[in-house]
């Protein structure tokens, strides 16, 4: 399916991002300008089940009808993506996902330059300060990694799936069912484990926890442990989430890098009520 696209009203405007960013158990979006202000309260739909890349495209359709024009789209997602295409999707309806193009789907569908990245690789764009080794950890559905130095992201880190104890990942110890299984107590006590597993192998100078369910983390950590949380919470982090987006395009890690003149724009319409003028 590809949407129906318009020129952009004035070619005077600063470009517009459309922010996508794909759950597993939500699809978030809304349109940025070109300092990462969102023009639009960001929208947000259940991610499907199951979670294939036909339904999650159609889900993106229905939020975009609701949202303004936009000139670029930036999408974060929840497995490792080379070039715009998707290796792995351990949280969604994996095997549909493997082989597929998701950045092309986007530019074919919308008219638009898109870039994807991992998910938690968009968020540290927002967080990192650019300076020697720093590291993001998001909490949520399972567990992201992203790793940058000097600045310059380190793609497809996924620690997630790599043991931790015995048999389990550090997904399995600490992703969301692990949390709902053995309660807030023991979850926070894994964390703490987590991180002090992982401070001594990366000798980050600066660690970030995001994601949802960091704000559930609690005790004393690490001095170079900072708290960022994610998108759906405070201003700050979603301040953090849509800056990254806006920096994910600049930067030399996908098949766009951010320059590019193609213009079009997203059809409008739908809904109009969270307008930010």
């Amino acid at each position: 399916m590809t949407m129906k696209t318009k020129a952009s009203p004035s070619t005077k405007r600063s470009p517009r991002t459309l922010t996508i960013d794909i759950g597993a158990t939500g699809i978030k979006a809304t349109v940025l300008d070109a300092k990462g202000v969102p023009l639009w309260d960001p929208l947000r739909v259940e991610t499907p089940k199951p979670a294939t890349p036909r339904s999650v495209l159609r889900c993106i359709d229905a939020l975009v009808t609701s949202l303004p024009p936009f000139d670029r789209v930036s999408v974060g997602f929840p497995g490792v993506v080379v070039a715009g295409v998707v290796r792995t999707a351990v949280n969604l309806a994996h095997k549909s996902w493997v082989g597929f193009d998701l950045a092309r789907a986007i530019e074919k569908r919308f008219g638009v330059p898109a870039r994807v990245l991992n998910d938690a690789g968009v968020q540290g764009f927002g967080v990192i300060e650019g300076k020697g080794v720093e590291m993001v950890l998001t909490l949520g559905t399972g567990m992201g990694c992203a790793l940058f130095v000097d600045g310059r992201y380190v793609p497809n880190l996924e620690l997630a799936h790599h043991p931790f104890r015995g048999k389990k990942t550090y997904e399995d110890y600490i992703g969301q069912a692990a949390l709902n299984r053995v309660g807030n107590v023991a979850w926070n006590r894994r964390v703490h484990e987590v991180v002090g597993q992982i401070l001594p192998i990366f000798n980050p100078g600066r660690l970030y926890l995001g994601g949802g369910n960091s704000r559930l983390v609690r005790g004393k950590l690490p001095r170079e442990v900072t708290k960022t949380g994610n998108i759906d919470g405070s201003p700050k982090p979603r301040a953090h989430a849509c800056r990254g987006a806006i920096r994910a395009l600049r930067r030399n890690c996908g098949r766009w890098d951010g320059h590019s003149s193609h213009r079009a724009t997203s059809r409008s319409g739908g809904v109009r009520t969270n307008r930010r003028d």
